[in-house]
């Protein structure tokens, strides 16, 4: 059957994730008010955010907003580029509506919770006309701004178990946002760490373009690591990767992800007591912490093994455990709309 659809390459649609826990019918009325119907869409499984993707490639939008946190946005972009980019199709460019719990995307362009619908309305009227290169690092054949193993996963598993045991209680609100990530961190993230004789050996290759080291001005110092040499070998209590300086609730744990383009900031924990990691938490919150056993790299592609699986994160969503992983950046950018550049410049 022939499509009668019109392309919409100058129009935008919005996509939620109708999980997310902001996403509420408020939510969705005063976004129905700036958008036509037929342009905004609602998610509530893969199989229905398969059939919205092609739907969104098979119209032609010029600009997707993405509704939900960091996940979502993940899962919309693998959605659409898995389309376009095998048929040569043109991508959209991509808006962030920070409605999730980790808005590490968000933070990067400038999109605030608050004010998300005049955000959109400002964009609609011509107002936000920077889009920034958003390059993406590709895991098990996923692309992502962001990825790690260690503690960060451990972290959203003991989030997870929280928010499963409190459940529907009176007590679960304790559960949500940044208040149930230090609740988690408190109860069960922390003591683990104290209890752990050892971290775990870990041994790092490069396997991409030359790498090199950070000092903690985010300056390469010494040679470049050459493919095939390790980057890193010894204790590991994180190994994580981003292409922005994000992990959410403004959290900078990659200060020089956007330093380069085309390359990633692996940034390796080796051994740091949790003591001190409590002790210096605003200077790490801001991305200004320095210590010995926090080391920092620029990097195309690398693999890693590790002595026993390590709690994997992808986008902020746990994925499981793996005791070896390839990460690389993905081979293609994407564009996303910058309402902190507006802003700046208003």
């Amino acid at each position: 059957m022939v499509s009668t659809e019109q392309p919409v390459a100058d129009g935008i649609a919005i996509l939620l994730n109708a999980n997310a826990k902001q996403v509420t019918a408020r939510v969705r009325r005063a976004l129905s008010g700036v958008v036509p119907a037929e342009h905004l869409f609602l998610s509530r499984c893969p199989e229905e955010a398969s059939r919205i993707a092609d739907t969104v490639v098979r119209r032609g939008y010029g600009t997707v907003f993405t509704g939900g946190g960091d996940g979502t946005f993940v899962s919309w972009v693998n959605h659409i580029l898995d389309r376009t980019e095998p048929r040569g199709a043109p991508t959209p460019r991509f808006g962030v509506l920070p409605l999730g719990t980790g808005n590490a995307v968000a933070e990067t362009v400038g999109a605030r919770p608050a004010g998300l619908v005049a955000d959109l309305q400002r964009y609609l009227r011509g107002e936000v006309g920077y889009c920034r290169r958003l390059d993406l690092v590709r895991v098990e054949g996923r692309r992502t701004p962001f990825a790690g193993l260690g503690i960060d996963g451990a972290v959203l598993n003991d989030y997870n178990w929280l928010r499963r045991r409190l459940g529907t209680s009176s007590l679960a609100k304790l559960a949500s946002g940044i208040r149930g990530y230090g609740l988690a961190i408190a109860l069960r993230s922390a003591p683990r760490q104290l209890l752990e004789r050892r971290p775990t050996y870990c041994e790092i290759a490069n396997a991409g373009k030359p790498a090199w080291r950070l000092d903690a001005g985010g300056h390469r110092v010494g040679r470049p690591i050459e493919t095939g040499e390790l980057v890193y070998a010894g204790p590991c209590m994180l190994a994580a990767v981003g292409t922005v300086p994000y992990y959410g609730f403004g959290l900078k744990a990659f200060p020089f992800a956007l330093s380069r383009p085309g390359m990633m900031q692996l940034r390796v924990v080796a051994r740091i007591g949790v003591g001190s990691l409590l002790w210096n938490l605003p200077s790490l919150w801001a991305g200004q912490f320095s210590h010995p056993g926090l080391l920092d790299f620029q990097v195309e592609k690398v693999s890693m093994q590790f002595e026993r699986p390590m709690p994997l994160q992808v986008g902020g969503d746990a994925e499981g455990y793996r005791d070896r992983l390839s990460i690389g950046m993905a081979p293609s950018a994407v564009e996303v709309v910058d309402f902190g550049i507006a802003a700046a410049a208003a």
